[in-house]
């Protein structure tokens, strides 16, 4: 039996990365997404059922997990240099004759072609064909280890199939959020009244170094492989190379051309300046290498940058047109986004009717007056972004455009957030759009879940005085909602049994769907990991918040401001008296004792088992106190991988233990059974 077992996961692993390689690398999947599905659940099963066969490379871990961890800095074999950049095709032709000149007239020399893809460098190292480092690029000499978020993309092999690469070797790419998860981020931000990224790259770049490698999974990355370093390098060209990885399930972009002449150079230019507005991917350019690995060694690097490549940089696209009017948008948590509304105008193969101005600043900066003639411009960012004014068009005796002083929807006087550039409107209690929108969010699908209620059916039953807050909504019955019109019995069914269910959801999610200021998904995790309980969260302090990982002081002040105010903490007692979770199940939960007592504890470096955060939470709950800095009164260090050197070293000073999370669990759970 349990070689049928062990055999059965090792066919569905081979399978499930099969099928990937199909899908993610060749863009021709062979098996429908049910049937994929279908494998992925009964190999998650049997992984559940027989731990004994868990590796760290099955097709499952690509989901990430929740714990939180630090990012030990990593100093590459090799340093990561930027390659130079040209803004015209001339610079190009120039960087080629200066080749042609150090090389020697008797030398051939050939370029290859690529597209720059706009997203953030990474470096992979694999040995016996298997992905053990990834690092960001740093400052070129160091960068931050961040294998774990990259083994939740799916389009970068964990293990390779078998073939002839070297043992050990080195592939460098590029990590790209595509057009389509970039809009859905977006929106998903937008939504949460989160400020949005300009630009897949920003998007990326962000998403590689969060600290929760599930949420890094959610973004939907995708990378694509540039370069092959090594010392057993299987063709002495950097063409035949990449052709070569590509065989072994990297993901190697399909539009790599092999040039001879100056003039092949000018011809690829001139097609993808066109072309590249169909990619799924953002791209900001093109680059050129030389193809010959012995011409690059000749031509060298200086300090900065290799002499044997050079990028390219597309101009940003810009469009002129006339701004129609401004208005001023108040959302969810009160905060003014200022838009402007503009004559249709084509950009990037698309219409673009409103561009955000962001804030009062920007308006400012600009010197945007009323009917202005505006440039937009998308360049490598899907978000249309005023640019410039063109002052020459401008009308005669046209105003200044001014920020409003009062809330468009309430009349209430605006407020401006100390420290930063967005005005809000304070009446968050019956500022309609405020009010409405916190309704939306609470009944969301992420949040409470609640079927059935959604923008329109929330205005009418706010129009209509029947809920004017989340805690409004365990009030509704059968008959108060049978006298909206066009709600029949069916549907007012849905929306009751879906209120009933949102009772059963998490206390995490409830912390989400509450709006505190600033406080997303994943922060709303981490409070309520960190408080177990509405009541203990309520008493928080900023202090006590602040210490919290990830929690800084905005976050914290909002969340103390939040529960200051009387409305919040009477809608909290009315979802209580509902059956609403407030607090994490026993099961979640961590359990007390005094073990630790009088013991101050260091932790240092990354984990698996726990995220630090909660390895604080059983530190405090076990009577001991944590401590960032070793001294002599550091009772042992809770140690992960990659330590830290110094506070190794000093470990070593002063005779302090180290201990492993495995060890310090079995510590704490002697005592508990």
């Amino acid at each position: 039996m349990d070689n049928e077992v062990k055999n059965r996961i090792y066919s569905l692993r081979n399978e499930l990365n099969y099928h990937n390689r199909l899908y993610y690398i060749n863009n021709s999947p062979s098996i429908s997404d049910i049937e994929y599905d279908r494998m992925m659940h009964e190999l998650l099963e049997l992984e559940n059922q027989y731990p004994e066969y868990y590796d760290q490379y099955s097709p499952t871990q690509r989901v990430g997990n929740d714990h939180n961890e630090g990012f030990a800095q990593v100093t590459h074999e090799r340093p990561m240099l930027s390659l130079s950049n040209t803004y015209s095709i001339d610079e190009v032709a120039d960087f080629i004759k200066r080749a042609y000149k150090e090389l020697g007239d008797s030398e051939e020399v050939k370029i290859v072609g690529e597209l720059k893809y706009d997203g953030t460098s990474i470096s992979l190292q694999y040995e016996n064909g298997r992905l053990v480092r990834a690092v960001t690029r740093g400052d070129g000499v160091r960068g931050d280890d961040v294998t774990r978020n990259v083994m939740t993309i799916k389009s970068i092999p964990l293990v390779l199939p078998k073939g002839n690469y070297p043992y050990k070797f080195e592939v460098r790419g590029e990590i790209l959020m595509p057009w389509t998860s970039f809009e859905e981020l977006n929106k998903e931000r937008a939504y949460n009244e989160e400020p949005l990224f300009a630009n897949p790259r920003n998007a990326a770049a962000g998403s590689i170094k969060m600290q929760n490698s599930q949420e890094v999974a959610h973004r939907k990355l995708d990378a694509y492989i540039y370069y092959f370093l090594g010392d057993n390098l299987p063709y002495d060209n950097h063409y035949d190379n990449l052709k070569a990885i590509k065989e072994w399930g990297f993901k190697v972009s399909p539009h790599i051309s092999l040039l001879n002449t100056v003039e092949e150079v000018r011809e690829f230019i001139n097609v993808w300046d066109i072309k590249r507005k169909e990619l799924p991917v953002a791209t900001d350019g093109l680059v050129f290498k030389i193809n010959s690995l012995r011409q690059q060694e000749i031509l060298g690097n200086t300090s900065k940058s290799p002499r044997w490549g050079v990028a390219y940089k597309f101009q940003a696209e810009r469009a002129e047109t006339r701004l129609k009017y401004v208005s001023f948008e108040t959302g969810r948590m009160g905060v003014i986004t200022p838009v402007a509304n503009l004559e249709p105008v084509l950009l990037s193969g698309t219409i673009v009717k409103r561009a955000s101005l962001h804030n009062d600043d920007i308006i400012k900066s600009l010197d945007i007056h009323e009917g202005d003639s505006l440039y937009v411009e998308k360049g490598g960012e899907i978000i249309p972004k005023i640019v410039g004014v063109n002052k020459t068009l401008r009308i005669k005796g046209s105003m200044p455009v001014q920020f409003v002083t009062h809330c468009q929807e309430c009349g209430t006087e605006l407020e401006r957030i100390e420290g930063e550039a967005a005005w809000t409107c304070p009446n968050k209690n019956y500022c309609p759009p405020q009010i409405k929108g916190k309704i939306e969010h609470f009944v969301g699908r992420k949040m409470m879940n609640i079927d059935g209620i959604g923008e329109e059916l929330v205005d009418r039953l706010y129009s209509v005085e029947m809920v004017r807050n989340v805690a409004d909504l365990y009030d509704l019955t059968m008959e108060r909602l049978l006298t909206l019109d066009r709600l029949k019995e069916k549907s007012a069914m849905r929306i009751l049994k879906g209120i009933e269910e949102s009772k059963q959801v998490s206390y995490r999610r409830v912390v989400y769907a509450l709006s505190i200021p600033n406080v997303g998904e994943t922060m709303a995790k981490i409070l309520a990991n960190a408080s177990v309980n509405i009541d203990r969260l309520m008493s928080m302090t900023v202090e006590e918040l602040s210490s919290i990982n990830e929690i800084g002081p905005i976050i914290a002040k909002n969340v103390v401001e939040f529960f200051e105010q009387a409305s919040n903490i009477a809608i909290i007692e009315r979802l209580r008296i509902a059956g609403v979770k407030l607090a994490l199940d026993e099961s979640e939960q961590i359990s007390k004792t005094d073990v630790l007592s009088g013991k101050t504890i260091v932790i240092s470096g990354v984990f698996k088992n726990h995220s630090r955060e909660e390895y604080k939470a059983m530190i405090e709950n076990n009577g001991g106190k944590n401590s960032g800095s070793i001294s002599a009164k550091t009772a042992f260090i809770l140690a992960g991988e990659n330590m830290g050197p110094s506070k190794l070293e000093k470990a070593k000073q002063l005779s302090v233990p180290i201990i492993n999370e495995e060890e310090f669990i079995a510590m704490l759970e002697k005592v508990t059974s």
